[in-house]
């Protein structure tokens, strides 16, 4: 049994409001359900996505840059070239083909993103949760606060054998049994209201309080003179006033326990709207009432509850939040699915859970703790991916959710806020703990927490880190191509008869420099029109799917054939071809990342200026770039020296043919998938 579902129990943190009893303990520590929870808090966490993809591109990336500079050494040291001089140029190599600003620009980026979800009402506690948001597949949410309003209210009243809602209660003359229903729900009700008119009490008690005050039921004519106190095993309320020389109860409950203790000629039929007000997801209440000729003996007792006349029912209901519905639409195209994990009887989580789009399909399952903790691990991997509400739930079990799901393949969301969500919160590709009613522990254990406790936010700040993770692909296509273009130029020169192009402090400035700005300003970059219109990366997909690999490829080998052209050209014609081989890689650079800031779309167009930074960086780079080329002092730092106007303007021309070749490759893109769309 869950925690829940034992009803002799006591735990640590539960509070005794009333009466005496006497305890036995019977587990200590560990043993403990805080223990038990204490201890699932040390598992290990997942890796985020990036980190998985980064790890395997890192191991990749350096056995091939080892095999290279391995295969450069050798060739140079068969040729009859000075060894000294080929490990100096093979270190230089691996310097070019690793990406040393990657690390700092993918942290800034990150960093940025989260500084910008605060406005999303999202607080990033650790960084990676970033892009893990941008690879979600599966939302696992609670319903009461995230989903819902957290505030009960009367959606029907049935009287008199006609269900109302609110507004057409209203219209309804205040007299006979209805002045009675009314000022049962005032009466028989622990609400207060505080010095600056709060009212303060049980939400359920405070929704019916909220419809008498509508009505104009006023508490303060009828003093309360006793009362028989709620419990969990009557299920009712009784409470005793005094009107007009007379002594009135009024008694709410639980439906099935006040009904038998009502005198009614058509139980059968009462009971029926029982059923159904709570198949539309309500919280059924039940008031009756009796006169008295005096307060009776003994008025604690719950013997004086019976020989009642019935009053009628109320449906309370938590209301879903206005915008829950459309984020769920969403998530749905976006190929993420939401699914709900609520305290909730079963039968009221289907009927909110359809209410807000989650459940939408004959094939989803609802099912209970109970009947989760009667499947085992093979049944439940079967199954899990249909279920989309849980009820009744343990801390164990929701644990036992987010597992089977990440071993399925899926990348998870889990909302909590107690103590007891922090072991899935943990274990969770990305833990969502909540600001307003979350525990400290459950805010320790997530990686981010959501401010306003509002679902749609999680699907706000799905779409920001889709948005981050795209931009990281971008820089990692701008890196790696023009490290590729170092690398062919280095590689290719002395097997063309050409010296070494670049020294090492040309490729330092090259990869942190002139690279680090312009990378670090594609993260400004604003979120492609069909972000959220498209499913989730794949859990394996490689950093280089999609044609980035094959870009990197081409464009690095274009942009090493026109250095390695302008410095055969150069030293031909007896010109400065160092410095100018420098700037043509440098200033490609420039254009490369001005083309490759939109996947498909030409850069000339209505967004060409939105990305403000990415237009300054460029600008930054090309002034610098100009420095180092003309300032005497720097020129004896670089190796460089000044170009003329001529020489700086062929430098410009061939530079910008990276930029119209990418332009075409996009063109040709956007050409085959229109034609692919006419098919």
């Amino acid at each position: 049994l869950s925690a829940a579902d034992k009803i002799n129990m006591g735990f640590k943190g539960t509070f005794v409001t009333h009466g005496r009893g006497r305890g036995i303990v019977v587990a200590t520590g560990m043993q403990t359900e805080l223990g038990i929870i204490a201890n699932m808090l040390q598992e290990k966490e997942v890796q985020t996505p990036l980190q998985q993809r980064m790890v395997m591109f890192g191991k990749k990336l350096s056995l091939l840059v080892l095999f290279l500079c391995g295969l450069f050494l050798l060739a140079g040291w068969l040729r009859g070239e000075e060894i000294g001089q080929m490990i100096l140029t093979s270190i230089s190599l691996a310097v070019a083909a690793i990406p040393e600003a990657l690390p700092a620009v993918i942290t800034i980026s990150l960093a940025l993103a989260a500084k910008r979800m605060i406005r999303f009402n999202c607080l990033i506690r650790k960084l990676p949760a970033v892009e893990t948001l941008g690879s979600v597949t599966y939302i696992c949410t609670d319903k009461t606060g995230t989903l819902t309003k957290n505030k009960m209210e009367v959606e029907s009243v049935f009287f008199n054998g006609i269900l109302y809602d609110p507004v057409s209660l209203l219209a309804e003359p205040k007299e006979g049994e209805l002045f009675l229903l009314l000022q049962a729900m005032k009466l028989n009700n622990d609400s207060v209201v505080d010095e600056q008119e709060r009212i303060k009490g049980d939400s359920t008690e405070i929704a019916l309080w909220e419809l008498a005050t509508q009505m104009n039921m006023a508490k303060e004519q009828w003093p309360r003179l006793a009362e028989i106190a709620f419990d969990a095993e009557r299920k009712l309320m009784t409470t005793f006033h005094r009107h007009q020389n007379r002594v009135i109860s009024f008694t709410k409950g639980a439906p099935d326990m006040l009904l038998g203790l009502c005198e009614l000629p058509d139980k059968e039929s009462i009971e029926q709207k029982v059923n159904e007000l709570a198949s539309m997801g309500q919280r059924v209440l039940g008031f009756a009432y009796r006169y008295w000729d005096d307060v009776p003996d003994n008025p604690e007792s719950k013997l004086h509850e019976t020989g009642m006349q019935f009053l009628g029912l109320t449906g309370l209901a938590d209301q879903p939040r206005d915008e829950v519905a459309a984020a769920v639409a969403q998530c749905r195209v976006a190929g993420i699915i939401p699914v709900m994990i609520t305290g909730d009887h079963l039968l009221t989580a289907k009927a909110i859970a359809k209410r807000m789009g989650i459940l939408s399909h004959q094939e989803d399952l609802c099912i209970t703790g109970r009947e989760l903790a009667s499947l085992d691990s093979n049944d439940f991997l079967d199954k899990v991916e249909k279920v989309k509400v849980y009820a009744r739930v343990s801390p164990e079990q929701k644990l036992i959710i987010v597992k089977t799901l990440q071993e399925k393949g899926h990348f998870v969301a889990m909302t909590g806020d107690g103590v007891n969500d922090a072991p899935s919160l943990r274990r969770a590709n990305i833990g969502i703990a909540m600001g307003i009613t979350g525990t400290d522990v459950a805010k320790e254990a997530a990686h981010m927490i959501l401010i306003d406790d509002n679902f749609s936010t999680i699907v706000k700040a799905v779409k920001e880190g889709r948005r981050i993770y795209d931009n990281i692909l971008k820089f990692i296509k701008y890196l790696m191509t023009t490290n590729a273009g170092e690398l062919w130029t280095l590689l290719l020169g002395p097997f063309l008869g050409l010296p070494v192009a670049l020294l090492p402090i040309h490729i330092l400035w090259i990869n942190l420099v002139s690279d680090g700005l312009p990378a670090i300003s594609l993260s400004f970059e604003k979120a492609e029109d069909d972000i959220m219109n498209r499913p989730p990366r794949p859990p394996g997909q490689s950093i280089f799917d999609g044609g980035r690999g094959l870009h990197i490829i081409w464009v690095g080998i274009f942009m090493a054939i026109i250095a390695l052209l302008s410095q055969a050209w150069a030293i031909q014609n007896g010109l400065h071809w160092q410095t100018i081989v420098f700037n043509v890689i440098c200033l490609s650079q420039m254009g490369h990342v001005l083309a490759i800031r939109f996947e498909t779309r030409s850069f000339f167009g209505k967004k060409m200026f939105t990305n403000k930074p990415l237009i300054v960086s460029v600008v930054i780079a090309f002034l610098l770039q100009w420095l180092v080329t003309y300032v005497p002092v720097l020129q004896k730092i670089f190796k460089t020296e000044a170009l003329s106007l001529n020489e700086f303007l062929f430098v410009g021309l061939l530079s910008s043919a990276v930029f119209w070749a990418v332009e075409i490759e996009k063109w040709v893109s956007r050409r085959s998938k229109k034609a692919g769309m006419m098919l």
